[in-house]
Formats: structure tokens, sequence, C-alpha cells
């Protein structure tokens, strides 16, 4: 059946679920979500699939309600990265849309097919499946939640770091419209208009419209484009039908997002070694020639909620979702006009996933039981272009990885007395996953796949059609005390677990004799490819109190996590048939261990001091993790290695910490609002080998906001500055060039400059998270 059919079953499965009688009459509402603001001091969440106090979850979970996102004037997801403990979240290095997310030390930088996230993202419960189109601008937004830890029971697989969900607004019952507009330095002028309006007392419409723009923070010189510009249109509809005061609420969904912004190109860190081409003064500047395919994401999909109360006690919800993605992205790796390291690629994904819940809460009991299914297909295809080095040489690489999962999960809350709960879950996944791989050298210019005249050289380096199952069972465990209604003592344990796979890079002809039968085969090329499913073992234990009337509320947790079989994707220097190339190294390299704590703090300091109605409060965030790696082991010279010594864990600060100081006050019949916020990171590593010209010492970036409110919300004002000192910060980039084995130390030339690993020039480049913006924003309210 093909995945529409699947699509159309899916979808006639949920809608008859949707038309199950009700037993019993409504309860007083019906959504999925609550908002995460403050009502009456209580913090509404769901990060175990049901509405809870934020104080009562027994789990590590940072929310911001869209008011509060709207105060500081975030643009996107990865905004959150800066004041959310232990967290990461970025754009990944040639695009403005391709997300990496790390949490508590776990996650994945590697956008091509075949490898899987460690940290799920999810639009309305609906999961993410790849990292493209992942960096979701924030406009019409109730809440986002970061969950930090694995979430295996109650969100799957690829959750074994954390989980981020974002949850859009459900619509009101009367009509509303919503103008915004923002504009800004570097040329900065964004627009989203959001209506909605009721068909009938039991149906609603509505939707938005964003157009997104911002001019270039540099040029790329060769080209004569601007780097690291913002050209994207996005909308979302929504169609609802009961809800609010009906037993059942029917959400369908749709959102459509194309971003035409010029590739990021990278920022050479040293001169070029054939060419002499110095190194720029604008870090934001590069000369990268590649400009083909031309930079283009488009992504879209849509889905279906359906909640049906069935009886006072029992819930029924389904997410029905089918999801698509196509990027084209030139990446130039050596960020110079030589094709001396050009990677022109084609990312291609679609998904079509399906889970049904049914949850029961009466008196001590809440229970879940689920079942999901998920079918997805990740295509990659690209060139490795080295014409510097041997006449024009391409390696080019096709990657079709299919996932096909099943799961079945439950968990069980009950409450012994008011004071002490025991909450135990478990999830059962089957995951398969199934690979085509090709990989074929041409002479003489680029593949075919991409326009270019090369001639094929040799045979395919790797043809390879293959499949793996694997079987993983999830547990988690919880144990609360509550010796008041105001403070929370728990311990959890929790389990995760991110699939198996092949390396897309991988080159089959290099295989060894894996079965020791003395022939080259087909198995020897899956066992060369393929890489175990790696998982983590998580302890935590915690405290979430509010003290002095609900003025100051405190989480404290502490966690230590066993972390096994770590998936390490690469991409190194190698050599096929005597040519030096590019290929892929992957590696289940052995066992992490982390231990960290985390504070969150919001207090309100005072209130009617300076007049009456104002306040002042404070929101701060502090995390620590000592993470290392007990074992990593690498071939050295044909000899099993352990590194573990000279190896850290990438994309994971030692030290997070943020602190939100702000005071609002009536001024006329509105409000005024004025927060600073500083936020601070230290020395993080790109990769597990230490770099000292991409690795980035700890920084702090500053923000503050100035927004004014009219009475009734009508309309609003604020002015906005984000990384006011306008501080250079590194985020990722591209290394080639000789290192030491063991110890990764970066070997040097008689120039004194390091030596290339691929290539004439020598790649080493660097990202650069953004500089100081100042913009003004105004909303009206219709």
């Amino acid at each position: 059946m093909s995945k529409f059919g699947h699509m159309r079953r899916v979808l006639m499965l949920s809608t008859a679920a949707s038309l199950l009688p009700m037993a019993s009459p409504a309860l007083a509402q019906v959504q999925d979500a609550a908002s995460a603001e403050e009502d009456d001091g209580v913090i509404v969440v769901t990060a175990r699939r049901r509405e809870e106090s934020l104080q009562d979850v027994p789990v590590a979970v940072t929310a911001f309600s869209g008011e509060q996102l709207t105060q500081r004037g975030a643009a996107d997801i990865t905004e959150l990265g800066q004041i959310t403990p232990n967290t990461t979240l970025e754009a990944s290095r040639g695009t403005n849309s391709t997300l990496t997310a790390f949490i508590r030390g776990v996650g994945q930088q590697d956008p091509v097919s075949g490898f899987e996230q460690g940290v799920g993202i999810y639009l309305d419960d609906v999961y993410l499946n790849r990292p493209q189109a992942a960096v979701l601008d924030i406009y019409d937004v109730e809440r986002i939640e970061v969950l930090r830890g694995p979430q295996g029971t109650l969100y799957g697989r690829n959750t074994i770091g954390g989980a981020v969900k974002y949850v859009t607004k459900q619509l009101p019952l009367d009509f509303s419209l919503k103008v915004r507009g923002t504009v800004g330095t570097y040329d900065q002028a964004e627009g989203v208009v959001t209506v909605s309006g009721p068909i009938s007392d039991m149906v609603r419409v509505g939707g938005s419209l964003a157009r997104l723009s911002r001019g270039g923070f540099g040029d790329n010189t060769t080209l004569g484009i601007e780097n690291y510009n913002k050209d994207v249109w996005a909308g979302r509809a929504s169609l609802e039908i009961g809800g609010y005061d009906e037993p059942i609420l029917i959400r369908i969904s749709g959102d459509y997002t194309k971003d035409d912004s010029n590739p990021r190109g990278g920022h050479r860190l040293i001169p070029g070694q054939a060419s002499g081409a110095p190194v720029l003064d604008d870090v934001f500047d590069t000369r990268g020639a590649l400009n083909d395919p031309i930079q283009e994401v488009e992504a879209y999909g849509v889905a279906m909620n359906i909640t049906a109360e069935l009886t006072d006690a029992l819930t029924f919800r389904s997410i029905s979702a089918w999801r698509r993605d196509d990027s084209a992205s030139p990446i130039d790796f050596d960020a110079l006009p030589a094709v001396d390291l050009d990677v022109p690629a084609l990312y291609r994904n679609e998904q079509l996933s399906q889970e049904f819940q049914l949850l029961y809460s009466d008196g001590p009991v809440n229970a879940l039981l689920g079942f999901y299914y998920l079918d997805a297909k990740a295509d990659t295809q690209f060139d490795v272009r080295l014409f510097t080095t041997f006449a024009g040489f391409t390696a080019f690489t096709q990657a079709n990885v299919d996932t096909e999962t099943f799961a079945v999960f439950g968990d069980v809350t009950f409450d012994f007395t008011d004071q002490i709960s025991l909450a135990l879950g478990g999830r059962y996944t089957w995951d398969e996953r199934s690979a085509d791989i090709l990989r074929q050298n041409y002479l003489g210019g680029g593949s075919p796949v991409f326009g270019g005249a090369g001639v094929p050289f040799g045979g395919p380096s790797t043809d390879f059609q293959g499949s793996r199952k694997f079987k993983k069972f999830t547990p988690r465990a919880s144990l609360s005390f509550k010796p008041t209604p105001e403070h929370n003592i728990y311990a959890s344990y929790s389990q995760g677990f991110k699939g198996g796979g092949f390396d897309p890079r991988g080159v089959g002809v290099n295989a060894p004799d894996s079965n020791g039968n003395g022939i080259f085969d087909d198995e020897d090329v899956a066992t060369f490819l393929s890489f175990r499913p790696e998982s983590v073992d998580s302890y935590e234990i915690g405290y979430k109190g509010s003290l002095l009337d609900g003025d100051l509320n405190i989480a404290l947790a502490g966690f230590y996590a066993d972390y096994t079989d770590v998936q390490i994707p690469g991409s190194v220097a190698c050599n096929v048939g005597g040519i030096a190339t590019f290929c892929g190294v992957v590696s289940n390299a052995g066992k992490a261990e982390f231990w960290g704590v985390e504070l969150e703090v919001n207090s309100r300091l005072a209130e009617d001091f300076a007049t009456v109605g104002d306040s002042l409060s404070f929101v701060g965030s502090l995390g620590y993790i000592n993470a290392e790696y007990k074992r990593f082991i690498t071939n050295i010279g044909g000899v099993p290695t352990d590194v573990a010594d000279f190896r850290e864990v990438q994309n994971t600060p030692e030290w997070t910490a943020s602190g939100t100081l702000a005071y609002s006050t009536p001024v006329g019949d509105g409000d005024l609002y004025l927060g600073t916020t500083l936020s601070y990171r230290s020395k993080t590593n790109q990769f597990e080998i230490p770099n000292p010209f991409i690795d980035q010492n700890g920084f702090a970036l500053w923000d503050a906001s100035l927004v004014y409110t009219a009475p009734d919300e009508r309309w609003s004002i604020g002015l906005h500055g984000k990384n006011l000192t306008d501080k250079e910060y590194i985020t990722s980039g591209y290394t080639f060039v000789v290192a030491d084995p063991t110890t990764g130390a970066i070997a040097t030339g008689p120039n004194g400059l390091p030596i290339s690993a691929l290539g004439t020039e020598g790649t080493l480049s660097a990202f650069y998270g953004n500089p100081r913006q100042i913009f003004l924003t105004g909303t009206i309210r219709f």
C-alpha cells in the first residue's frame, strides 16, 4: 500500500474513533493542553501527556508561555537554549532551518539520512522525524515545554536526551484578528497576520500567515550575495469542531514553510594553503563559490488531533499526521572560490504517523495506555567534489533510509495518600531500518544528479541494500513525596534509546571480512555500514517548592546517566582505490557517564513598592554537568584503541546559567514591562576531538526588552535588543586538517599552520551566533 493509502487508512480510523458515542455528559473543557501561563500561581504543563501542575510533575521541565516569549522578543526555538539549563538548541551549519539539539550531553548534529536525533521535537504532539525544517519560528504559540532527561516511555525512540514540545494556540470562540509587525537592524522586516472566527456554535476556522525577512549579517564576496540572511514565508491553518463546553474536540491543522534564504557560508579560520587567501576580517563574510543547487527549504504537513471524553474518568485521544520536507543546500566546506571541498546536497523526508491514547483518571489512579506507529522515508543525495586534488574527482552518494516503527506504552500513577505517589510506566518498541546506499566516483566534474559532466570512474564503492530490526523495552518509575501541597520531593528512573541504522557515507569496498568466511559478501558490507542503537539509564532526584506564600518557586534536580553504545557519526579523510576522498565513520564508541545539577528559580521580589500595581521579579536557571567518556574505542593503524582520555562530549558546556530581572508597572491605563536577561555558557567543544580553532570558550549574552501593552491588550509595542555587547561566538564548524589519531592534537607544517587532510586549501571554518540586533515590534488586536 502506498504512503497516501496508509494516510487515508489512518485518517479513516481516526475519524471513526471520533464518532464514538459519548457515555456521559461533557466536562467543562476538552483541550489537549492548558496554557503554561500562571493561573492563580499554578503553571499547567503536559509533560506526562496529561494536564498537571508543573510543581506536581516528577520530571525536569521548563515551560515558556506565549506571553513570556513575546515579552522576550524570541524569534525561534533556538533562543530557548540560552535560558534552559544543560540545553543546546542551534541552527546547523549551512542553513537557517536545520536543528542541532543537545540536552544533558545527548543529541545529534549530523543531518544526513541514517542518523537519528537524540532530542525529540514535537509540533502539537506530532514527532518531527528529521532535523531539517525543525528550527520552528515562534508565532501563534500557546507554550513551549523543554523536557530534560530520557522520555522513552511516553514519547518514544530518539528522546534519549529529552524533548521539546511546541504547542500552538487553540482557536477562540469569537472572531479574532491580530496583526504583528517588526522592523529592525540588518533590514529586518517581518509581519504576522492571525485571524479566526466561528462558522457555527460548534465549528471554528482560523490561520496565520507569516513573512519573516532580514538582511545578511555579512556577505559572500565571491557570489555577491548576503550571508546569514533570512527569507521565509510560513503559514498555519486549522479547523476545529467542538471543544470548550463539548465532550469532543477535533482539530484539523496544516502548516507550510518556504525558506529561500541564501546558503550560510562559513568563515575560514586559516589562510588558504594553496591560494594563500587571507582570513577575512568580518566573521560573517565568506568566499565560497558553490551556489548550485539554489538554497531552498520547503516543509509542510497536515494533522488531525482528536480528544473525546468517553466518561467522567475515561478520555480517548488520536493524533494523525503526515509531513514532508525538501531541502536543497550548496555546502562549500572550504569557503573559497576553488572547488576544493564542495558538497551540493539534497534532502527529501516524508513521514506518516498515528498515535492512539486512552487516559483514565479517577480518585487516586491516573493511567495512560497508548499505541504509536511511524512510517518514514529519508533520502539524501550529495556530491563530494575535490576538483583541486585529482582531475575533478567527485564522490557521489545516494542514501535512501526508511524507518518503520510500532510501539505500545503505558503509564500509571497511584496516589497512596495525599502525600505519596508512585508512577510506573513502560514502552515496547519494534524498529526496522532499511537502507539503499549507492556511492559512485566520477572524474572530470560533478555527478549527473547535480548537472555535472563527470564520467563514472570504476564500479560503485558502495552498492548496498539491507535492513536491520531492533526491539527495545524502555521503563520508567518515580516516587513522589509531598510533605505539604507546596512541596514535592521526587526520585525517578527512566530509560531511553536511539535507533540503530546504516552509515550513508560508509564505503562498502573497505569492509573487512567480518564473518571470517574468506569471502567479501553483502553480510560484510552490512556489518561494516550498520551501527547499533544507543541507550541511556538515567536516575534523578528533585525538589519543587513554592515558598513565601508563592513569591518564590524553586525547582532543583540532580541526575546521573549511564550512556552506552554511544553513536559517533563523523566524516573524515580516507582512501578509496588509492584516491584521497571523504568517508563516513560511525562507531558505537563505548560508554559515557553524565552527572549534574539543575536549579530554576522564579521569584517575586517586590510588589507595590514604587507605585500601586507594580512588581519586580527574577527568573533564573543554573546548570552543571560533568560529562565524560569512560570508553571510546577507535581504530588506529588497524588496532582498536581506547582514546577516552582524549575525547570530549560535544555541544555540552559544563556550566549554563541565565538570569532575567523584570519590572512591570501601570502606565496610564496600560502596563509597561522592562526586562533584561544575562545568559552564560562555559567552554563548548564542537566535536569529540578538541579543536582550539573552533571550540568556543565561555561567553555571556545580554538581552533586554521594553514592552508597553494597552488596556485589554488591544495593542502593544515593544523594543528588543539581542546580544547587546555584540559578542562574537562560534556555534559550529568544519574541520579537515591532520590531527594525531590518539590525542587529536592538530599537526602543523613549516609555516606553522594546520596541514590539510582533504583538498589542497585546508578546511577549518566556523559559523557564528547572531550579532547585536535591535528591533521594534508592534501588535494590534481587533
